[in-house]
């Protein structure tokens, strides 16, 4: 029987990486362990909860305040205890968190096989996103099976060098993800925000415009300009209504309420769980943020990504016409926010796209390559069929 452990920290490696755990454990010839480092603990938390998934293993790194080189140090010293006792045949690891480079770098020094779901992004910008873009390209040098969500990601592997078949192109479990949440009914949560917002009203003609917003290269004055921003789409257009799930980082906190707190039409909320937040995202009108995986899930659900970013590493949505990139400048937030408000033929082009992302089936096609280093149903073609 072939051992996987599969290794995350936050609720962005967990909402990717339960539906190929759920497939997995599928699997008679493979065992499955599920090994959590905490790097979030409250958002990851609830992401387990809502795939009814139960780490055997939980290294509760999480401190108040740590550095990066304190949380790598910990995850790398602590994931090398966990192997040499567990001794799992291959880690999986998704993204580009810290745990995914040090859980990578800590494989490597045993000598155990990494396969890297999500393989290939890049930004071009060691800078931007900080710390994900250097993460990525280590987890990329020290993994042997390389799960490319995007013909571009291939190629950008296969362009560094990385031997061709060793990657395989699956498209994202993101979308796996998405479609078994946007299935069940709406939570309760979102139903209320909804009514708060004045959605559920018969007739309503009310949009709503999701905000995430919480990217570390954007803090102090881009994170400011962007609230600016916001504050000034909402005041200048009485039909739009705004709701923000605000991270905890008191440098996303702090901006955020001196400059929208207490806005009318703005609805600032604590993180909300990823049902709830699927949910606000099939009711919106579009949706604004500088976040990585809202940009792959909201084209699924035909919603327009407006990016709060200098530069993205999913340019893929962004050639399909699916987002644009807008930067963290509140000139352009208005007046990009603007043109999809008042004129149906651009919002239509960019809500119509095709979604260069996944089609659903990305789960069993890792799982495949996993255990027998094929895919038996064929490649992800990315749009490119």
């Amino acid at each position: 029987m072939k051992k996987i452990m599969v290794v995350f920290g936050t609720r962005p490696e967990a909402i990717k990486l339960a539906p190929i755990i759920l497939e997995l454990k599928k699997r008679s010839n493979i065992d499955t362990t599920i090994c959590v480092t905490a790097q979030h603990r409250q958002m990851l938390d609830q992401v387990l909860g809502l795939f009814n998934l139960k780490p055997e293993i939980d290294l509760d790194i999480m401190q108040p305040q740590q550095t990066l080189p304190q949380l790598t140090s910990r995850v790398l010293t602590g994931m090398d205890q966990i192997l040499a006792e567990h001794k799992p045949d291959t880690i999986v690891i998704q993204g580009d968190t810290t745990t995914v480079m040090a859980t990578a770098m800590a494989a490597f020094y045993r000598q155990i096989q990494v396969g890297h779901v999500e393989a290939g992004l890049r930004s071009g910008n060691l800078n931007s996103p900080f710390p994900e873009e250097m993460n990525r390209r280590v987890a990329t040098i020290f993994s042997s099976l390389h799960f490319a969500p995007t013909v571009a990601a291939r190629d950008a592997l296969i362009n560094e060098g990385v031997e061709s078949g060793k990657v395989f192109l699956t498209g994202n479990p993101v979308i796996d993800a998405l479609n078994l949440i946007i299935d069940q009914p709406c939570p309760e949560t979102a139903r209320k925000l909804l009514e708060r917002a004045g959605l559920t009203e018969s007739g309503s003609n009310k949009k709503l415009i999701l905000v995430t917003a919480h990217r570390r290269e954007n803090f102090g004055a881009r994170f400011r300009s962007i609230c600016e921003g916001l504050k000034s789409v909402v005041t200048k257009n009485s039909n739009v209504v705004i709701i923000y799930p605000v991270h905890l980082n008191p440098n996303v906190q702090g901006p955020v309420h001196d400059i929208l707190g207490g806005v009318d039409r703005v609805i600032l909320t604590e993180p909300l769980t990823y049902d709830v937040l699927a949910h606000l995202m099939k009711a919106a009108y579009m949706v604004l943020t500088d976040s990585g995986g809202i940009q792959e899930e909201a084209p699924s659900l035909g919603k327009p990504v407006l990016v709060m970013r200098t530069e993205t590493e999913r340019p893929e949505g962004v050639r399909a016409g699916t987002a644009k990139l807008v930067g963290p400048v509140a000139e352009n937030i208005l007046r990009e926010t603007e043109k999809l408000l008042f004129h149906p033929d651009q919002y239509l082009k960019m809500s119509r796209a095709i979604n260069p992302y996944g089609d659903g089936k990305a789960a069993s096609r890792i799982a495949d390559a996993l255990e027998s280093g094929k895919i038996t149903d064929g490649d992800f073609c990315g749009g490119d069929c």
